[in-house]
């Protein structure tokens, strides 16, 4: 399909939204439009995807959120080709569990992500940033999606894995290889052999990091398998895609909305505001998946036991009936009552984490850099699943 930009009412098709070249090229959110006007609760018939229902109102998407019981998350939360089968990681994962299984395997790792842990983190994060950022101004020009916030955001989580500084690059390399190329980190073989090998020093060396948390924590007196922690390993570090993807759009934002970056250079007090409208503006996440366990009503639709609901979660983010002047980007909105971390059960585990690295981020640009501005056009990533640039070239020099 070619997808082009400015469609006409009567060229907005709800099944545009599988079609990953109108992410890259066109504006979804036209058709999301539509779909909270004239269809917010639509029937996908089967292809290469399975058969599923979209809902783009903010209220249906949080309901769903809320109700783990009746959405579960246990076969996938991602659309697959039918092909594909359904996610290995179904049941295993953070990310794919339902209560009680994922409220247990949550307390194995809430510790890491509490702001507590996040706090102690700040001047690892600040001492990270400003190293990305000053290597950027020594060259002049970076791509600020590769060499600032992926940077950023995988070197954070390697350190609360207990991933050893001099290995940050390669994790790096190996988190950008799976990302450009679309396929999960599960399948790259080099990733998984070293934390197969972290794994087992951790199990011999327990040391004060989340591997270790993983490798000698129990489960109802289980502890968990060797699947079960290479999986959430694999989830947790694939996390830091959402990560990079709200840093670098946040970024993009406030570059071509120059009157935001302008006021929040004039008053820091609208920081922790700017990092919250990001993230409802960038909603990086563009879909998540759930399965219905027993039949329910949605809008006067029936939904049966069985079948998938897609939630578009940046639909949400722009809904009339929730946000006032939903399209526009202002970094002093208040309320901001956003779902781009999700709500309910699998509301996003490092939350604070998130907001602290956009903050702290934004604060070593403003502090530290002067001139910053584009050096090429921007390329947005080919996905169904994620939103976001995939290229950001800018100029960049200190202050």
């Amino acid at each position: 399909m070619t997808v082009t930009v400015g469609l006409r009412p009567e060229q907005l098709v709800p099944e545009q939204l599988v079609d990953p070249g109108l992410h890259a090229t066109g504006d979804p959110h036209e058709v999301w439009r539509w779909m909270r006007a004239h269809a917010p609760v639509h029937h996908h018939e089967p292809g290469d995807l399975p058969a599923f229902w979209s809902l783009t109102r903010y209220t249906d998407i949080r309901s769903v959120y809320r109700d783990p019981g009746t959405f579960s998350s246990a076969r996938g939360v991602l659309l697959r080709p039918v092909a594909m089968g359904e996610d290995p990681g179904g049941g295993t994962t953070l990310a794919l569990t339902d209560p009680p299984r994922h409220k247990a395997l949550r307390g194995l790792m809430a510790d890491w992500f509490s702001t507590r842990a996040v706090r102690e983190l700040e001047g690892y994060m600040r001492d990270a940033i400003r190293a990305v950022l000053a290597r950027a101004v020594e060259q002049g020009t970076c791509d600020f999606v590769h060499d600032v916030a992926g940077r950023v955001s995988l070197y954070v989580i390697g350190r609360i894995l207990g991933v050893p500084p001099e290995d940050h690059e390669d994790l790096f390399q190996w988190t950008n290889e799976a990302f450009l190329a679309h396929t999960s980190l599960a399948a790259h073989h080099r990733f998984m052999a070293y934390f197969v090998d972290l794994m087992d020093q951790r199990l011999e060396h327990p040391t004060d990091d989340l591997v270790t948390s993983l490798v000698h924590g129990t489960i109802d007196g289980e502890p968990l398998t060797e699947e079960e922690i290479l999986l959430n390993c694999e989830n947790l570090v694939g996390a830091t895609e959402n990560g990079r993807l709200a840093l670098a759009g946040g970024m993009l934002a406030l570059l071509e909305h120059p009157g935001e970056l302008r006021r929040l250079r004039e008053d820091r007090s609208l920081l922790p505001g700017a990092g919250e409208e990001i993230l409802r503006w960038t909603s990086s996440a563009t879909h998540s998946m759930r399965t219905v366990t027993t039949p329910t009503v949605i809008r006067g639709q029936r939904i049966e036991a069985g079948e998938r609901v897609v939630v578009w979660v940046p639909s949400g983010n722009r809904d009339e009936e929730i946000f006032d002047h939903a399209d526009r980007f202002d970094i002093g909105r208040a309320p901001n009552r956003h779902i781009a971390l999700a709500a309910g059960e699998h509301f996003c585990i490092g939350s604070t984490l998130a907001r602290a690295e956009m903050r702290i981020l934004l604060t070593e640009i403003l502090d530290s850099v002067g001139r910053i501005e584009l050096n090429g056009p921007v390329v947005r990533l080919r996905s169904i699943h994620v939103a976001g640039p995939e290229s950001i070239p800018l100029y960049i020099a200190a202050r």
